[in-house]
């Protein structure tokens, strides 16, 4: 029968305790050699960058095929992308650079939204328009100047105690004519 070593004879022949510290370096060394051996493995490989590259390309073409876009014809990709409201068309027009050239280069899907703001802002919108604008570019212009006046003609703002009080983010310049149309709007509540 055999005997189990004692206490002190195993602290002569076993390693010092690791702390977590080194064990974890001593880890991340293991790795980083293992990573070599597998790299110079891989470097003997008879593939080269260019043969693993050309998967890409089948990747690009299904990428394509998803892409509707590009598929259907642009009568109905326009179609689809008026039936969005113009925080989904802005959105759609981040999504990649082909919908934002559709979205872009299509002044007729801007144009309903356009009349929409142009029952606040009739003034601005008509202006705009008779300078030349394209629908898409008047109502970037007027959007947020539609939201806020309307909001005061709302009365959102009828009871205001300080300018403090007022949101900030919702202020944008109006001239004087503007003022003169909120003006009369209290006037009558």
């Amino acid at each position: 029968m055999r005997r189990a070593p004692s206490a002190r004879a195993r602290s002569r022949t076993a390693a010092p305790p690791r702390t977590g510290v080194l064990r974890s370096h001593e880890t991340d060394l293991s790795k980083h050699q293992i990573m070599q051996k597998i790299s110079k493995r891989n470097s003997n490989s008879p593939f080269t960058g260019k043969e693993l590259n050309s998967v890409c390309p089948d990747k690009k073409k299904k990428e394509k095929k998803d892409n509707f876009v590009e598929i259907l014809p642009p009568e109905i990709t326009f179609k689809i992308f008026s039936q969005l409201d113009i925080q989904s068309l802005c959105r759609a027009a981040t999504t990649c650079k082909s919908w934002n050239q559709t979205i872009k280069n299509c002044d007729y899907l801007w144009k309903h939204h356009c009349l929409t703001v142009r029952a606040i802002c009739q003034k601005e919108i008509d202006g705009d328009r008779g300078n030349g604008y394209s629908w898409r570019v008047t109502l970037l212009r007027n959007y947020w100047k539609s939201k806020v006046k309307h909001e005061w003609l709302s009365g959102r703002y009828s009871n205001i105690c300080s300018p403090i009080s007022l949101p900030e983010k919702n202020m944008c310049p109006m001239d004087a004519d503007t003022w003169g149309e909120i003006l009369e709007a209290e006037l009558e509540r």
